[in-house]
């Protein structure tokens, strides 16, 4: 016996070989689907981390009452009305 059959023999039965080994195209396009999927989680997972170990660099440096003229930052309520 040569080594390829031993290996084929522990994979399948005897007898009953696999009509088509080959993925259908619902198949192939749920597998892209998941890994785009996965891709798209370690995107976040990245940016989520780089958020959590240096918060203050995704903040802008102005606040929301720098354009505010003669108003103090807590009357930014009054400026609306």
């Amino acid at each position: 016996m040569m080594e390829g059959e031993i290996f084929a023999a522990t994979l399948v039965p005897p007898g009953s070989m696999p009509p088509d080994s080959s993925m259908t195209l619902e198949q192939k396009t749920t597998f892209v689907f998941v890994i785009l999927l996965f891709i798209f989680l370690g995107i976040l997972i990245v940016r989520c981390f780089r958020i959590l170990l240096d918060p203050y660099r995704s903040m802008p440096t102005s606040t929301w009452a720098d354009g505010l003229d003669g108003l103090e930052k807590g009357q930014f309520d009054y400026a609306l009305a």
